[in-house]
């Protein structure tokens, strides 16, 4: 049976950085069209540009709306008007301007359901900031856009680890006040969920990192390990939900207690992302979870220091599209039992007897999925 060819929305990010060079490099492989439908949002000329000046073979059909992309072709999807002035490696608020508008756009055509996933390239969070972005990052103001109520999940994996944040774009002393039960078992519920729907993992195990150094080291070193984590991770157990901890986050990674887990729930940003990009080396994905769209992104930034210098590795990059489409066909697989539920059964009494007749659907009545023809 074929497949739908899933159609991945890509946002081009800084036009400064190095977010060309790996969506150039990565659909210079024509085999990756025989998995997806590319629309990239950006700008041709900017495309053209970075191509010419790295030096990389591009073919894209330009297009205006998204409706428009075609299969095995790379659509670029024009965004703006006019041309972005580009100082590769330098940053600037016309690079944020444009990042911004391409976001915009992708937000707009995910709410008319013109595409699946949605991957972005990085952006540069100070030239993107402004009146109409007002976010630490992608994964508020994506939240905010398209989130419906939902709460997001940054989670950072790669094969073999997935490390989910309770705290994220915070500075370090503002953490400590954001550490709340609720809010770990908010975030561990998430995760939970995340990885039962879109990882197919079934009954998930969860490690839930320390706050302090040595654990709080029985309270000597802190108290938040006794006060706020265990409690919530002894609620958590209450909802059936596997979580274990807190370790001390140097032992656990160190001694590779990680491959024991599932998924591991850090309480901040480096605490997480340090030992994860330490072991994920270049093909680590940033992934949005908790929301209705599937969202990815390459684990690293803009890499001003080497845009335009034609070395930008677009392993990440590359298996961030992977990761979408992977997570988007799980979500399917998912979802498609629980869309046509048997039939209650009910008991109905006949007259006046104590008599009880069972209404039992009859096997010619059960909905079933129509077969489709072999390929």
């Amino acid at each position: 049976m074929e497949e739908k060819m899933i159609r991945v929305a890509i946002t081009h990010g800084d036009t400064n950085g190095i977010g060309y060079e790996v969506i150039l490099k990565t659909f210079a492989e024509p085999e990756i069209l025989e998995l997806c439908t590319p629309i990239i949002y950006g700008s041709p000329k900017a495309a053209a540009y970075h191509s010419k000046a790295l030096g990389i073979d591009s073919n894209f059909s330009i297009i205006s709306k998204a409706e428009d992309a075609q299969n095995g072709r790379v659509n670029m999807l024009t965004t703006f008007d006019g041309d972005v002035k580009i100082e590769m490696g330098q940053p600037s608020k016309e690079a944020g301007e444009a990042a911004l508008k391409a976001l915009d756009r992708a937000m707009t055509d995910y709410r008319s359901g013109l595409y699946d996933v949605l991957v972005t390239a990085p952006i540069n969070k100070n030239n993107i900031h402004s009146e109409a972005f007002n976010f630490p990052g992608h994964t508020e103001y994506i939240e905010t856009s398209l989130g419906d109520g939902k709460k997001a999940l940054m989670i950072l994996m790669n094969d073999s680890l997935r490390v989910a944040l309770v705290t994220t774009h915070l500075p370090i002393r503002d953490v400590p006040k954001a550490i709340t039960k609720e809010v770990i078992i908010e975030k561990a519920t998430i995760f939970h969920e995340s990885l039962r729907r879109d990882f197919n993992i079934q009954k998930p195990r969860i490690a839930v990192l320390s706050l302090n150094p040595h654990a709080g080291d029985g309270g000597v070193l802190g108290s938040e390990e006794q006060t706020i984590i265990t409690p919530a991770i002894e609620e958590l157990a209450d909802k059936d939900i596997q979580a274990f901890g807190p370790y001390a986050t140097d032992g656990f990674f160190g001694s590779g207690a990680y491959i024991r887990f599932d998924g591991v729930l850090a309480m901040y940003h480096d605490q997480g992302l340090a030992p994860f990009k330490t072991l994920a080396l270049e093909n680590g994905v940033n992934y949005t979870a908790g929301l209705p769209i599937v969202r990815t992104s390459p684990d690293h930034g803009t890499a001003y220091d080497i845009a335009g210098k034609g070395v930008a590795d677009e392993q990440s990059f590359r298996q961030a599209i992977y990761t979408a489409i992977d997570i988007y066909r799980n979500r399917i697989r998912y979802d498609e039992p629980l869309e046509n539920p048997l039939p209650k059964l009910y008991h109905e009494k006949r007259d006046d007897s104590e008599k009880v007749r069972f209404a039992v659907p009859r096997a010619k009545d059960i909905p079933r999925k129509k077969e489709e023809p072999k390929s």
